[in-house]
């Protein structure tokens, strides 16, 4: 069974690897929504034991279905940016019902552990378009509340310490060596206390994401992890930075 689908999945990463633009295309959409609607079932694949070549296929895969995401939501964010009110258009972004569960799960396991009105959150993501910050320029009082920095985070250092929860988006350090090196510098700046968040998965949606475990954040006191098995792709790994460490 496993094997299968490890079998289909490749098939399409073939034909993604093949294409000359990943721009949002009738072929574009129809390959990464056939290779999602793949990777979302429950699924007993084991990541760690798969053979390099695919392990490789894998890690390439996660960087294309990555790149054509990118492009998808510059895209809408472009468009909507042009149109008046955008804000009250949110949901023409066909992504967009996945981002708003996602987004009340995370709060969800946030509220449970404690933190239900920080005061200050970082989200440290791909770099921050100018598009994005048009759409909140938007609205004046969310445009207030909220700044937008384009910078390498392993640049950014005791700013960090400012933020009651950081939120750790899943594209940020791809192999574990790179996801790994990134939050432990997260945690050496973060406040004590403090709350970090990483988006993760797990099942064949590792093929669509980066796994993270306990085991890769050494450091911390971990919390929760929470598997999602409807829509929402992305895992939520949830851990605390120690007042006091050694």
């Amino acid at each position: 069974m496993a094997s299968a689908l490890v079998t289909r999945i490749h098939e399409i990463y073939d034909r993604i690897a093949k294409l000359e633009s990943l721009k949002p295309s009738e072929d574009v959409n129809t390959l990464l929504t056939h290779l999602v609607k793949l990777c979302i079932p429950p699924s007993n694949i084991i990541i760690e034991d798969l053979s390099q070549e695919i392990q490789d296929m894998r890690m390439n895969l996660i960087v294309l279905s990555g790149h054509a995401e990118g492009l998808l939501e510059l895209e809408f964010a472009t468009f909507l940016s042009k149109i008046p009110h955008p804000f009250k258009n949110l949901d023409l972004f066909p992504y967009y019902g996945n981002y708003v569960k996602l987004a009340g799960l995370e709060y969800k396991i946030l509220s449970e552990h404690g933190m239900v009105q920080p005061k200050k959150v970082a989200f440290v993501g791909s770099a921050a378009n100018y598009v994005a910050h048009q759409i909140i320029a938007s609205d004046d009082e969310l445009e207030k509340r909220m700044k937008f920095v384009t910078r390498d985070i392993m640049d950014v250092t005791e700013e960090l310490g400012e933020y009651d929860c950081i939120f750790l988006a899943a594209l940020v350090g791809i192999s574990k060596e790179e996801k790994f090196k990134i939050v432990g510098h997260i945690r050496k700046y973060m406040k004590g206390g403090g709350l970090l968040l990483v988006r993760s998965a797990n099942g064949a949606r590792a093929f669509l994401y980066p796994v993270v475990k306990e085991l890769d954040l050494p450091g911390f006191e971990l919390l929760s992890i929470f598997h999602p098995t409807d829509e929402v792709i992305n895992s939520v790994v949830l851990v605390r930075k120690p007042i006091f460490q050694d």
